[in-house]
């Protein structure tokens, strides 16, 4: 049987950028389970703009798989982060998109959509990314993703001043963002792929669209899931991720390691803005009794926590980026400790050189302690729920 699936990035995230492939290590484990299977794979990653509309990013997605699915096989629909809410709206029998009716002819044919780490009910860090000087910070963290991805290098300048700016918010002032701008224009002079004009585009784009940092609000989110439906037959399954909240026994661990110092630094930062919730909008899902506050995701999906954690996460935990209870939705086959980039495969790489063809380049010292065994068994879930989808 052939078998189509889409990729679909979110913050911080690209397609194939220059020489880079963001959903690559994705892509080869489950190129590798379904060929295990004896089903034929072919894989796409969606080309829309990383900030822009969650409606606009659909409208790319929906015509991609027009265009390239070929009228035959089956589709599966998978999104990390804001790419999680491109699927579930071109697959919502309620989606009204700006591109023409037979452009969705294929819908019949979909299969799954697969969520990870998806702010199903908003992040509070994308509040903070909607200010204006978050937007500034959001271009900053996507530069320093590309080039800290692309190298395997560490970009201590820019950390340094990233971790000023998100620890002193709104007291940050704009001395801050100039150097930033000017530390960023010499980071990105490092990788010779910065200047090909799909690096730019790509940046400039951020810059000049971040209108799904305003949708991922944990307040707009509210108002958008109203208008997101499930498609009957499709099956809907999330993974969720979690990291340790940082404690002084992590900082005790990068003494000597100037890096991974920072980089916990500004994990930390992240990590404490996407922590703080309003009470009115926790991002979770919660009871339908309005007397009980306390975070629910459904029997199975909170045993499944349980098992992975050993206890069901309060609505604090996060993966640095959107808290573990807003990415939940539909069935949750896997769930543990990592943070936002680890589940893509963007973790610490403890093989030797000689021994691995493609490494793993880790993001940000988390704790998590993500390595190769997590990553199989994520995949193995996600791919089983994708082959039993029929």
């Amino acid at each position: 049987m052939q078998h189509h699936i889409y990729f679909s990035p979110g913050m911080f995230g690209f397609a194939r950028l220059a020489s880079y492939d963001y959903f690559g290590h994705v892509d080869r484990a489950l190129h590798k389970r379904f060929r295990d299977a004896g089903e034929a794979l072919e894989t796409h990653v969606s080309d829309a703009l990383p900030t822009e509309s969650v409606r606009r990013r659909s409208a790319r997605l929906a015509t991609q798989v027009d265009r390239t699915s070929k009228g035959e096989g089956l589709i599966h629909l998978l999104g990390h982060s804001t790419g999680g809410l491109d699927g579930r709206l071109v697959a919502s029998p309620s989606a009204r998109l700006p591109i023409a009716v037979d452009a969705l002819a294929w819908l019949p044919r979909l299969r799954s959509v697969t969520t990870m780490n998806t702010p199903h009910y908003g992040t509070p860090l994308a509040s903070f990314f909607a200010t204006s000087k978050g937007q500034r910070v959001l271009y900053a963290m996507s530069a320093f993703t590309f080039v800290g991805l692309t190298l395997g290098e560490r970009p201590l300048a820019a950390a340094s001043l990233l971790i000023g700016i998100l620890g002193r918010g709104d007291r940050a002032m704009g001395l801050d963002i100039r150097i930033l701008d000017k530390s960023i224009d010499g980071l990105l002079a490092l990788v010779d792929d910065a200047r090909s004009p799909d690096v730019r585009t790509y940046l400039n784009a951020i810059k000049a669209d971040q209108g799904s940092m305003l949708q991922l609000s944990p307040e707009a989110m509210d108002m958008m899931l109203a208008g997101f439906e499930d498609r009957p037959g499709v099956a809907y399954q999330s993974t969720a991720a979690m990291s340790p909240t940082p404690s002084p026994g992590n900082w005790m661990g990068t003494l000597g390691h100037p890096w991974s110092s920072i980089s916990l630094a500004l994990f930390t930062a992240l990590h404490a803005i996407t922590s703080h919730h309003d009470r009115r909008y926790p991002c979770a899902a919660m009871p339908r009794d309005a007397t009980d506050r306390r975070p629910w995701a459904g029997d199975e999906a909170e045993a499944t926590l349980v098992r992975a954690l050993g206890a069901s996460p309060d609505l604090h935990a996060n993966d640095g980026v959107v808290p573990m209870r807003s990415q939940i939705w539909g069935k949750l086959v896997w769930a543990g400790l990592g943070d936002h980039l680890d589940v893509l495969g963007h973790y610490h790489d403890k093989t030797p050189e000689a021994d691995v063809a493609v490494r793993h380049h880790d993001w940000l010292t988390s704790g998590s302690a993500f390595d190769d065994a997590h990553f199989d068994a994520l995949m193995d879930a996600i791919a089983k729920g994708m082959l039993e989808a029929r």
